[in-house]
């Protein structure tokens, strides 16, 4: 598949959204192989640094170097997930420590061909030679009722550029994904609902946010998200 025309898209407009057909033809990755992997959501830890008093988050978090003249992949040495307060009002500023990506994730073929494959799709669009990528899953589960996919509201991230990736969508209702012009008031919304369906976000020209999901009956639900980002300039820390 042609990827000119999602980078186009990305360059004009900030946002592209794949759905799973397209992802998987673009960067040449058969769906069940990423299916594989769905099941190590299950298996998330739960976030304890909500300062909004929720526990509706799990979530595993690792991080990569991709050289793009290489075209090659390799897992950095394990480290907190930081942001300034500029970018994450509700909990920037501190060093938070998640437990790592599962080895059998983090190794598998379609992973790292799926980080690998977005690397490239965003270089096309930024000409670097080396991207610095934070990888997130997270479940949100409605256990006490309401869970927030972006407690901290509409944002940016601090980095280049961001690939929201839905997992998976269980018996919630809610859950619109919205993306808006960083420096103006032109938008768009949306609701995720298919099974590796990918956001594309051009982090310095937009900003973004999933609204609270409800479950859609008495038993609880949930949604599975990968986020990846990459920013060329290293990975984000506390200044000194």
């Amino acid at each position: 598949m042609n990827s000119q025309p999602i980078v186009n898209q990305l360059q004009h407009s900030g946002y592209a959204l794949l759905q799973s057909a397209q992802l998987g033809e673009m960067l040449d990755i058969p769906l069940i192989d990423l299916d594989a992997l769905r099941s190590t959501w299950s298996r998330l830890p739960q976030d304890t640094y909500l300062r909004d008093g929720g526990h509706y988050r799990f979530r595993r978090h690792s991080c990569f170097v991709q050289d793009i003249r290489e075209d090659y992949l390799h897992q950095a040495p394990h480290r907190a997930h930081w942001q300034p307060t500029d970018y994450n009002a509700l909990h920037g500023g501190m060093q938070r420590w998640f437990e790592p990506i599962e080895p059998e994730v983090s190794s598998a073929r379609a992973w790292q061909a799926l980080i690998r494959g977005l690397g490239l799709l965003f270089a096309q669009a930024a000409h670097v030679d080396r991207w610095y990528i934070e990888a997130h899953q997270f479940r949100i589960d409605t256990a006490a009722g309401i869970g927030r996919p972006t407690p901290e509201g509409a944002h940016r991230d601090g980095v280049d550029y961001v690939a929201v990736i839905l997992i998976d969508r269980h018996r919630v209702r809610g859950g619109e994904t919205r993306v808006f012009e960083a420096k103006g008031i032109a938008g768009v919304r949306f609701t995720m609902t298919e099974a590796w369906t990918a956001l594309l976000l051009d982090d310095a020209n937009v900003i973004h946010e999933t609204t609270p999901i409800l479950p859609l009956d008495e038993e609880q639900g949930v949604r599975d998200t990968l986020v990846l980002t990459y920013r060329k300039n290293g990975f984000q820390a506390p200044a000194g």
